[in-house]
């Protein structure tokens, strides 16, 4: 389900965005968000945590059994959660080696509160089948065979790509969840 997930953020992002830099260069786009809000009530019969942002915005949850310190949440606690993502793209010369495709997945507790992590790394190559400075636009195949033309912002950033040329597209996100006790 991840690997999906990510796959179809990955894919539906403008493949231009390495474009930004040099032919050869390494360019990295990257987004942070982090939220806090407090619990304003708890259901351990359901294991359902309602919570308040700073905005006063309210939604409830509900714990499933891999919260294993649920146990030690209460009502005024503060939840903070930070979601990253980035994503790298490396333009490839004919010749030049690419890494290795592929998904990895890690997850995490924290050990001092409650909270964890859980992260996802996707890495992919795909082939520059052609370059249109006038519109402008980069057409490239995928490793499955799929045609994509997405457009570049500025058509200078696409001198020194062309037709044969690799982009290796390396998508990371990552989501930390914490817990901090009531003062």
């Amino acid at each position: 389900m991840v690997k999906s997930l990510a796959f179809a953020a990955l894919l539906s992002m403008p493949i231009a965005a390495f474009a930004q830099g040099q032919a050869g260069q390494t360019v990295t786009k990257e987004s942070e968000a982090t939220e806090t809000a407090t619990i304003t009530a708890i259901d351990p019969a359901t294991r359902s945590i309602t919570l308040r942002t700073e905005k006063g915005d309210e939604d409830t949850f509900t714990a499933g059994p891999a919260v294993t310190r649920f146990d030690q949440l209460k009502v005024g606690d503060r939840i903070t959660a930070r979601y990253i993502e980035a994503v790298v793209f490396q333009v490839r010369k004919p010749g030049v080696a690419s890494g290795a495709s592929g998904t990895t997945v890690a997850a995490g507790r924290l050990k001092e509160v409650p909270g964890g992590a859980i992260g996802a790394q996707q890495t992919m190559t795909v082939t520059v089948k052609a370059v249109d400075v006038k519109v402008p636009s980069i057409t490239v195949t995928t490793p499955d065979g799929r045609t994509l033309t997405r457009k570049i912002g500025d058509a200078k950033n696409l001198e020194g790509v062309n037709p044969g040329d690799r982009i290796e597209i390396t998508y990371s996100q990552a989501l930390v969840v914490s817990a901090e006790a009531a003062k």
